[in-house]
């Protein structure tokens, strides 16, 4: 935990705080931290700076916050992103968060299999809670937006045309010709396939779209792996 993410709820007073939760028992098991230790924190989208541990015991700890700092600037990307695997959905919402990508489409294809839209990873409460998890790592306190897509072809029929409006458009694709940029750092939506990829017939739909199927090389990666790799690639 690089960044103790504060909620409204924490709040007190204006600059006081009471932690009760596990962000408690991370300052305490984990950091060791006593009174009079300065934490850096932050509230949830809005401003982030220090706090100074006031008092503690085993239950709970109370900060007093100077919050005077802006937060990191977001990616300019929307990731539209094929439903992968929970457990994989866990790590990708971290990772993501913690790089800054704050436009996030969760959506179907012939490929994601159909139980993957009843995990519980999907709820509000688990995906608010790795995001979360990412925001604390990379010192950052905007919350990513997820949206669920469970239909492939209204999705990119009616309503990525407008998401990508006036913005570069990159489909993934390992069998694509052309290589994918470096350092683009202009307004982006990146769509990435399932294991296995998208079908050919998905392809032909978001390439109708004007999305441009790009590749980064011959070695085929993890959904995880690509995920990471592209952002980074794409944005410095």
């Amino acid at each position: 935990m690089n960044l103790v993410l504060l909620e409204d709820r924490d709040f007190i007073r204006p600059d006081r705080v009471l932690l009760q939760d596990d962000r408690c028992r991370h300052i305490l098991r984990v950091l060791g931290a006593n009174p009079g230790d300065t934490l850096v924190c932050g509230r949830k989208n809005a401003k982030m700076g220090t706090g100074l541990i006031m008092s503690m015991d085993r239950q709970s700890i109370e900060i007093e916050v100077r919050l005077d700092q802006d937060p990191p600037e977001p990616l300019p990307l929307t990731l539209v992103l094929a439903l992968p695997r929970p457990k994989m959905l866990k790590r990708i919402l971290q990772s993501l968060a913690s790089l800054g990508v704050k436009e996030i489409f969760l959506i179907n294809s012939r490929r994601v299999e159909k139980s993957f839209w009843d995990s519980g990873v999907l709820s509000e409460v688990d995906i608010q809670r790795h995001l979360a998890l990412g925001l604390s790592q990379a010192r950052d306190t905007l919350m990513p937006r997820v949206h669920l897509k469970r239909f492939f072809s209204p999705f990119v029929k009616e309503e990525l045309p407008e998401l990508s409006r006036n913005k570069k458009k990159i489909l993934a694709h390992p069998k694509a010709q052309t290589f994918c940029p470096v350092a683009l750092n202009s307004d982006t939506v990146l769509v990435i396939g399932p294991e296995g990829g998208f079908i050919d017939l998905e392809v032909q739909t978001l390439v109708d779209k004007g999305f441009e199927p790009m590749t980064m090389g011959a070695r085929i990666l993890r959904v995880e792996t690509a995920v990471t790799a592209l952002v980074s690639r794409l944005f410095t």
